[in-house]
């Protein structure tokens, strides 16, 4: 199943009632399947106020590739990767243990 992305559109002047209600309606007319799309007001008086509409769509292949590449191990990676430092071979040197001063 492919991963989904939380995506913006930021709407901050409009000039009349008219033109915002088609351009709303271009937006909702192009969302993707099963968007779950919300509009909110957000800003405050000092910077000014907006509307932003959030969706959800598929990822692109490039956001794929970014995420599996910086994304963390998956479970078998990691035990994996503890099993070769379980493997990894150390000795304790006892002369260096017994001349640290006791704790």
């Amino acid at each position: 199943m492919p991963r989904r992305v939380k995506d913006f559109i930021d709407i901050s002047e409009y000039t009349s009632l008219d033109d915002l209600i088609r351009y709303l309606e271009t937006i909702r007319d192009n969302l993707p399947a099963e968007h779950e799309a919300e509009l909110k007001i957000r800003g405050d008086d000092v910077f000014g106020r907006r509307l932003t509409i959030t969706y959800f769509r598929d990822q692109t292949a490039d956001e794929a590739d970014l995420h599996a590449k910086y994304s963390p191990p998956q479970d078998d990676q990691m035990e994996r990767l503890q099993r070769q430092l379980d493997d990894v071979p150390y000795a304790v040197d006892e002369k260096s243990r017994s001349s640290r001063p006791p704790k």
